[in-house]
């Protein structure tokens, strides 16, 4: 069922469906926090910037990005009346990054909701309906496209070394723009989108950066697990995939034997039955 083009259908409308309610749950966010920043009377290029570096945005947005195109490859092939490409495996540059995507909203919905979910906030900063999209919804459906989307392809084990440069550069971008920035809600000398980040965060588990570095390897350990699994998985639905595919060619080769048989078979008896009519 999963390799035929109905349910390429009915996945990748959902998939544009989870790309729409994304991008809204983002903009719903962004008016909330904006319009704060505004009221508030802060540096509001500083308060875009911000929102823009937390890594739950981040990935959101890519995810949406890519959930798009993987989206609109089936409309455009069914448009065209390219049914097999509709429900063939993806481009490789697709493949990659569904796999990235997927590894970062699992992530994104596993920190917040065993780290962050009991953070206390300002009253009225969240918007709890984009929240729960962002951190909740959008994650668990990136994770169940892993098992039921069309197409997902195999990749190398090398590419989980390409999943990882995104949230390598993140780390460091916001490790070195951390200390540069006045937070604008606070007045303080810093900011960083996450406790676990910032080095003056007094319940580290240990002081300063050694604590930000415990945090910072167990999350990256988390990647590797999370992408390695989502490549795993790729592989071995286009592993069953190309197998069916196989089996049906192999099916299709017999049963046309067969009938090429049954076609000889008749022969002996249509000149048999021939000879005695021309004896008469």
């Amino acid at each position: 069922m999963l390799a035929s083009s109905r349910w390429a259908a009915v996945w990748n409308v959902l998939r544009l469906l989870a790309a729409v309610a994304i991008i809204t749950a983002v903009i719903g966010q962004a008016v909330r926090t904006i319009g704060i920043g505004i009221t508030d009377g802060s540096h509001l290029p500083t308060v875009v910037t911000n929102f823009f570096s937390f890594f739950t945005i981040l990935s959101n947005c890519a995810a949406a990005v890519v959930l798009l195109w993987a989206g609109g490859r089936w409309a455009v092939a069914r448009r065209t009346r390219r049914a097999d490409a509709a429900s063939a495996a993806d481009p490789a540059a697709l493949a990659v990054a569904l796999a990235s995507v997927t590894t970062y909203m699992v992530i994104t919905g596993v920190v917040y909701n065993t780290l962050l979910r009991n953070v206390p906030l300002p009253q009225g900063v969240t918007v709890p309906w984009s929240n729960e999209i962002l951190h909740v919804i959008a994650p668990l459906f990136l994770l169940l496209d892993v098992f039921l989307g069309p197409g997902r392809r195999a990749l190398a084990w090398r590419d989980v070394g390409v999943i990882l440069v995104f949230p390598i550069v993140w780390v460091v971008y916001t490790l070195v723009r951390g200390p540069l920035i006045t937070n604008p809600a606070s007045g303080q000398p810093f900011w960083y989108p996450y406790p676990f980040l910032n080095p003056n965060n007094p319940d580290l588990i240990f002081p300063g950066y050694a604590g930000v570095a415990f945090w910072v390897v167990v999350i990256a350990l988390g990647i590797v697990v999370v992408a390695s699994v989502v490549v795993a998985v790729g592989r071995r639905r286009d592993h069953d995939r190309e197998a069916s595919s196989v089996g049906v060619s192999a099916s299709g080769g017999v049963g046309s034997a067969g009938v090429s048989g049954s076609s000889a078979g008749s022969v002996p008896s249509s000149t048999g039955s021939a000879g005695p009519a021309s004896g008469a």
